[in-house]
Order: structure tokens, then sequence, then C-alpha cells
């Protein structure tokens, strides 16, 4: 083998050496530190619309969602976290599918060591009535201290615990 054949094996290896080091350092740092929280996804889970990514108007929605029967006299009005790191923060309930997990694209995103990226999900059926779903997470939603195993209609003021994190729907 050449000279340069060598030089040019033992840079490369250099190269991924080094490419690994900071890829362990970063993973050493994301679990020492924790996630960042987006902003945007902040904004998203108080119910303002989130802006595109050049600041303008708000992004279209991909796609329309079927038509809601109309909310019953006494109904849920609002999604409250009333226990964790978001504690205070508040949904309206428009009759859209509300997303809990740690994916930034969830409605409101859970900064919870406990919690799955697509935890679960909380839609009103057919009736009206609102529903909760676990999306099979690894550590299990409980819904006042029963674990779900299939969707389950929720009752205002039925706390919904996703780790640390515990949920309550509000009228």
């Amino acid at each position: 083998m050449s000279d340069l054949t060598l030089t040019v094996m033992r840079l490369g290896f250099l190269a991924v050496l080094w490419l690994f080091v900071i890829v362990a350092v970063q993973v050493i740092r994301s679990d020492l530190f924790g996630t960042k929280v987006n902003p945007r996804s902040s904004r998203r889970a108080t119910g303002a619309p989130a802006q595109n990514a050049s600041g303008g108007r708000p992004a279209a929605p991909a796609q329309t969602a079927p038509a809601q029967p109309r909310p019953r006299r006494g109904a849920p009005t609002q999604l409250v976290v009333v226990q964790g790191s978001l504690a205070g923060t508040t949904v309206a309930l428009q009759g859209q599918t509300i997303t809990l997990g740690r994916a930034h694209d969830s409605t409101i995103v859970l900064d919870d060591d406990y919690a799955s990226s697509r935890h679960a999900r909380i839609y009103p059926d057919q009736t009206g009535q609102w529903t909760v779903e676990d999306l099979g997470s690894t550590n299990g939603t409980y819904l006042d201290r029963q674990r779900l195993t299939t969707p389950t209609p929720l009752q205002p003021g039925m706390p919904i615990r996703i780790g640390r994190t515990v949920i309550e729907l509000r009228k």
C-alpha cells in the first residue's frame, strides 16, 4: 500500500472517531440537561395559532377535520394541566383531537421523562363525549389511578396522569 493511501485511511478513521465522540457528547448533554422547549409549541398549547417558518401568517391546516356535533350544554370547554412542568396551561376544546407527548408536533408537549413521544390523545367521539386513549406508551396513561387499556370516556374533573403531569377536563 502506498503512503498516500495509508495517510488517507488514517485521516478517515480519525474523522469517524471524532464524529463518534461529538455524537456521544451531544447524547450525554441532552440526557443531562433535557430537551429545549420550543416556544412555538407552547403557543400552540395555549390555543394560539402557530406561525409559519417565515414568521408570517399562521399556516393553513393540511387537512380539514370532519364536522363535529355541537357541544352539549354543560359539556367541558377546556383542558387544564393541573400538575407538572406545564401546570396552569389551558387548551380550549373546540372539537379537535388533542395529542399529548414529547413530540414537538403534539398539541401539549410534555417535557417529562415518563412520557412517550406519542403518549395519548383526547378526542370527541360521535356523540360529542370526550374520550382519552393511550397510544401504546411505555409507562401508561392513568385515569383516576387506573391504567387505560382501551379508549375511555372522560368526565369533567377526572385526573388524567401521564408521568408527573396531571390533566383535567373542566367546564
